[in-house]
Order: structure tokens, then C-alpha cells, then sequence
């Protein structure tokens, strides 16, 4: 496997917020929980000159919710960056309740890579490219 297909891993429990009136984890919150561990991604694989570098913002969301999560869960997040254009990289995650690896959620969300120091959008180094992007 690549390092650009390695799929990254990282735990979350469910908190007492995260619960809405139906008793279940908001939609909301998996959607924070998508984007942490996208973050995490970052933080935990890229250099940190390239952290110093590069932000990223959201460009598209889309998310299946396909099970609810509920409060004592642990979530697993599992995460991959797929397919990037020039200046538009595809990220996947799956929320997963630990215990029995059921999936809960599935995301695909749209990155687009931004120079920190002019924030504008920014082509990244070909190494950032062949550790987080499949090639399109």
C-alpha cells in the first residue's frame, strides 16, 4: 500500500454534548468529528514545514448517516485522501463504533490547499502530493 492509500486512524468518544434531544449524537457532530480527523491526518503525516505552510479549508461535504452513535460510544474515524486536481484534494472518512466496527457515518469532502501566508489557494509540493493524494 502507497502512503498516499494508507488509511489513518484515530479514536473519539462521545460526550455528554454531542447528544441531541433524540438521545443520539447530533448530525453536526459527525460532521466536527470529519473534519478532526482530517486535521488529525494532517497533523500526525505532514512535516511540520509543510503544517507551517499549508492550511486547508472545505470546499464540499457530503455525508451518509447511516447508524446513530450514542452516548459511552467510541468512535473510530478512519480516514484516506483519494484523487486531488490541481488545487482540489478528495478526502474520505468512515465513523465506525469501536466496539463492533459498525459503520455510522461515511464522508466525502472536497479540500482545497491555502498558502498560510497569503491565503490564497496554493499548488502543493509533490511531496505533500505523494504522501496525502492518489494521482488523478
Amino acid at each position: 500500500m502507497s502512503a498516499a492509500s494508507e488509511i489513518y486512524e484515530t479514536t473519539i468518544a462521545v460526550e455528554p454534548a454531542d447528544i441531541d434531544q433524540m438521545g443520539h449524537v447530533n448530525n453536526v457532530v459527525y460532521l466536527r468529528w470529519v473534519q478532526e480527523a482530517a486535521t488529525a491526518h494532517w497533523t500526525a503525516r505532514a512535516t511540520p514545514a509543510d503544517q507551517a505552510h499549508v492550511l486547508w479549508v472545505v470546499v464540499r461535504h457530503e455525508i451518509d448517516y447511516l447508524r446513530p452513535a450514542k452516548l459511552g460510544d467510541t468512535i473510530l474515524a478512519r480516514t484516506w485522501v483519494g484523487p486531488a486536481s490541481r488545487l482540489k484534494f478528495e478526502r474520505h472518512v468512515e465513523l465506525l463504533r469501536a466496539a463492533d466496527r459498525v459503520v455510522l457515518a461515511k464522508a466525502r469532502s472536497l479540500w482545497c490547499p491555502i498558502d498560510s501566508q497569503t491565503m490564497r489557494p496554493a499548488v502543493v509540493s509533490d511531496a505533500v502530493r505523494a504522501r496525502f493524494s492518489l494521482a488523478e
